[in-house]
């Protein structure tokens, strides 16, 4: 089972993915833990990647593609994977799609969690993350979810562990310049997003984000196979 999830900042994609992984017991793929690997091994990629980061230039889809194939026909990705994090782009969905196909790899779903922008803005601000793992939910704005005190420190309501916050995650600018690319419905994520809906090859599985995670996972979970 191959799953590519899609969702902007803010709507749990990170957590329903790591939901999804412990059920079916498939690896969940972030792009940015694909960089890491090559750049910490010292792949060849991880090479040319390195270039580009260390200019400050994006990396090319030549290269992040490549990478991400490379990941997917790996041993543990035989029985199926879950990717989230790439396409960005429709640019990007074109590439993967067309790599996919010619490597002979079928994208079985497409998750779609919708949230409104002012929403997944307002997450994002509060948000709390675990040191220990940054899947336990933490936020100050929902009750459901507030971290607790303890001996005087507000820490995870999952573990006692510590909370941090992310820098980008208290800048309006930084959290803006995120939600423009995803909401982009002409070449940005959302873009994508609809470029594989289109193609009609893989079960799309659309579900509202505005519910609470088991909710939202119970959407998911009853439309997989």
């Amino acid at each position: 089972m191959n799953i590519l999830v899609f969702g902007p900042n803010g709507s749990g994609k990170g957590t329903q993915g790591a939901i999804v992984q412990k059920k079916y017991n498939l690896p969940h793929i972030e792009s940015g833990a694909i960089f890491r690997l090559n750049i910490g091994g010292g792949t060849e990629l991880g090479k040319q990647a390195k270039e580009y980061i260390d200019r400050g230039d994006l990396v090319p889809d030549g290269i992040t593609i490549p990478m991400i194939l490379d990941r997917l026909k790996a041993d543990d990705c035989k029985k199926g994977w879950i990717l989230d994090g790439f396409p960005r782009n429709k640019v990007q969905a074109e590439t993967l799609a067309k790599a996919l196909n010619d490597a002979g790899i079928k994208l079985d779903y497409v998750v779609e969690i919708v949230l409104p922008r002012d929403v997944a803005k307002l997450r994002i601000t509060g948000r709390r993350l675990c040191v220990n793992d940054n899947n336990h939910p933490n936020h100050v704005a929902f009750e459901a979810i507030k971290p607790v005190e303890k001996d005087g420190k507000i820490v995870c309501r999952v573990c006692g562990g510590d909370l941090k916050t992310r820098a980008d995650d208290q800048d309006d600018t930084a959290i803006d310049k995120r939600h423009d690319i995803y909401y982009d419905d002409k070449t940005g994520t959302m873009a994508a997003v609809n470029y594989f809906k289109g193609l009609g090859t893989a079960k799309v599985i659309s579900v509202d984000g505005r519910s609470a995670i088991p909710e939202v996972s119970e959407a998911i979970m009853s439309k997989l196979a």
